[in-house]
């Protein structure tokens, strides 16, 4: 039997053994009274009745361990040509600081703090500093408008935000300050302190005895040690998508966060302690918090902390000159950087130019990686290029290639197999296991395993309908796909309206939402569209009132502003048409996949339950007037 299959059958065979060996290797205050808690099922609790602190296993216990002068974070601004190293020792130093400061704002164990910020290393240290205190943070991404921050402080009611002045963006500053006030602003709940690193590039306006300057309240501040908590306390909210005024916030725990974060690094990822690891995502992202912050630091390892883009910042030799620059041995990105990093530079000439001599392993995920995409990476760095697969809610990978354990083939198009600790099945409508290669729901047997969310902030039944009901016993994963007779798992597509753009997660009835608060569309669709970039891009349908005369390409222009501002940049929203009418079926459920499909000039049926069958013509011909499908 392989190495990878033994670690996977005892990690679902025995649990609690499995993952009690593991939660060894994690500094403990106190340890647990069960691994694995199955009183209360299906809500299952790991390591209840431990006292930890996640802080403390990230700094702490590297320092105590004699690894204080080693770097803990690299940041890499391409936007300023600045480059900092900042030690174990001196990250510790300024997260006690701040931890200190937040004590004195009046946040404590299990006060919400709200950071809005760039990608900059005060960003980590606000993170870990609320870690320290026991204080429950939530990252929202610096792209998101003011209404959607609104309703993030609506439902966490943090006692503070923590924001900057601005982030840099190529070739303009974006001022996050009058965001964060319009937010507060528009929300019912009012955060009592609000600190801001005053950035250089723009000065942000400061409210008299509510905002703070980082720089100046640093100065005087503090430090404080490490508050012991409960590995069942939540350690921090993360919103994924959801409709506009519904923010659904996933709830990660400290225990089990430390305890599987910490094995993936070497396990899946295969760097040891020491080495330099970089995931070039946003903070904002869960990949950010995971694997930027987190598992990094709870490695040992050195963290690349980017602040830039794949190409433009100056040239696609940006990733290359990093990795080359800080000794990377293993990089974990999305599918679309690399995309336009090869539309670029098709023939890899920058490449040349670094020094590669220290880089391991690529490591893609966000969306499904397209086998050219794949190819290219392997030849022209001639390194593994790993696919995998997770979601916010699983803070980390349900499938990979665990080359700490075994490197198994790679097959194109497969994000490999289930990570030990994942029982993936895929499940037809019956709850019974299709036959290897058909599509079916795919689904997680309960229980989770360490590191995934428990539940949804403050929503538990939300959490049980929308993850729980539909397969009892399991949790909805929300994609379909398939296994082959190898064991090798192939995620196909969504099953709900989240579409993927450049590896994020965007809900397209928050987008309808937006568009029909338009005055003049009665209704609209949303549907994600292929991209050769992005994998999707997101294309509205809109019906108009009846007797608008208003120019139609006047309504459109409107739309795509209401969208970026009400969501934001990130949304990617740049293009609608005008319709006559949607497709329904009789039930009046609109036929976004057969709108999509048209779209992508992808074969599809007539669907036996729609209302109306010449409307799909209709949509065909408005679809080409405007160059769809794309070539």
């Amino acid at each position: 039997m392989s190495r990878y299959r033994q670690e996977f059958e005892h990690s679902l065979a025995s649990p609690d053994e499995f993952w009690g060996e593991v939660a060894n290797d994690v500094h403990w205050y106190k340890t647990w009274d069960k691994v694995l808690d199955d009183s209360d099922k299906p809500y299952y609790r790991w390591f209840t009745g431990a006292q930890v602190n996640t802080c403390y296993n990230a700094l702490d216990l590297h320092v105590n361990e004699g690894r204080g002068s080693q770097d803990a974070i690299i940041y890499d601004s391409a936007m300023t040509g600045e480059v900092r190293h900042i030690t174990y020792q001196e990250m510790l130093d300024e997260t006690a600081r701040l931890a200190g400061v937040l004590s004195g704002l009046g946040v404590e164990k299990g006060s919400r703090v709200v950071i809005y910020m760039p990608m900059v290393p005060e960003t980590a240290i606000a993170m870990l500093a609320c870690a320290r205190i026991g204080a429950v943070h939530s990252v929202v991404f610096g792209g998101f408008a003011s209404n959607e921050l609104a309703v993030r402080i609506e439902d966490a009611k943090p006692v503070a935000v923590i924001t900057a002045s601005c982030g840099l963006e190529p070739g303009r500053i974006v001022e996050y300050k009058p965001l964060v006030d319009k937010a507060i602003d528009l929300s019912s709940h009012k955060p009592s302190a609000c600190i801001v690193l005053q950035r250089p590039q723009a000065q942000a306006r400061m409210i008299e005895g509510r905002d703070h300057d980082w720089h100046d309240v640093m100065k005087t501040a503090s430090a404080v040690d490490c508050v012991p908590v409960l590995a069942t306390d939540p350690l921090y909210i993360i919103y994924t998508s959801g409709t506009t005024g519904q923010p659904k916030g996933v709830v990660r725990d400290n225990g089990g966060h430390i305890v599987s974060l910490k094995w993936s690094m070497k396990n899946i990822y295969g760097v040891d302690p020491g080495e330099v690891f970089w995931a070039a995502s946003d903070v904002g992202w869960v990949v950010g918090h995971s694997y930027i912050v987190y598992a990094p630091l709870f490695s040992g390892n050195t963290a690349i902390l980017y602040e830039g883009k794949p190409v433009g910042t100056p040239d696609p030799g940006v990733f290359w000159r990093i990795i080359s620059q800080h000794k990377v041995s293993a990089l974990f990105t999305a599918p679309t950087a690399f995309r336009a990093i090869k539309k670029e530079d098709p023939d890899g000439t920058y490449l040349e130019k670094y020094d590669m001599s220290n880089f391991r392993t690529l490591f893609l995920a966000g969306e499904r990686t397209d086998p050219d995409t794949l190819r290219w990476a392997q030849n022209k760095l001639q390194v593994p290029v790993i696919d995998h697969w997770w979601q916010t809610e699983t803070g980390w990978a349900i499938c990979a290639n665990c080359i700490g354990i075994e490197q198994l083939p790679v097959k194109e198009g497969s994000p490999s197999v289930p990570v030990p600790g994942w029982d993936l099945k895929a499940l037809d409508d019956t709850n019974q296991e299709v036959a290897p290669g058909e599509i079916g729901s795919l689904v997680v047997k309960l229980p989770l395993p360490p590191g995934s969310f428990p539940t949804l902030w403050n929503a538990k039944q939300r959490f049980f309908d929308a993850y729980l009901a539909d397969f009892p016993g399991y949790y909805k994963t929300a994609d379909a796909g398939y296994i082959d007779e190898d064991g090798y798992v192939y995620v196909m597509s969504r099953t709900d309206d989240i579409i993927n753009v450049a590896g994020h997660r965007l809900s397209t009835g928050a987008m309808e939402e937006v568009l029909t608060s338009h005055p003049d569309v009665a209704e609209c669709a949303v549907t994600g569209v292929a991209d050769a970039l992005k994998g999707q891009l997101p294309l509205g349908f809109l019906v108009l009132n009846a007797g608008c005369q208003k120019d139609h390409g006047d309504i459109v222009k409107e739309c795509v502003q209401l969208v970026r501002s009400e969501i934001g940049p990130v949304a990617a929203f740049k293009e609608a048409l005008v319709v006559v009418r949607l497709p329904k079926t009789r039930s009046g459920k609109i036929l976004r996949g057969t709108m999509q499909k048209i779209a992508d000039g992808e074969p599809w049926q007539l669907p036996a339950t729609i209302d109306d069958p010449v409307i799909l013509d209709e949509i065909t011909e408005s679809l080409q007037s405007i160059g769809y499908p794309k070539a």
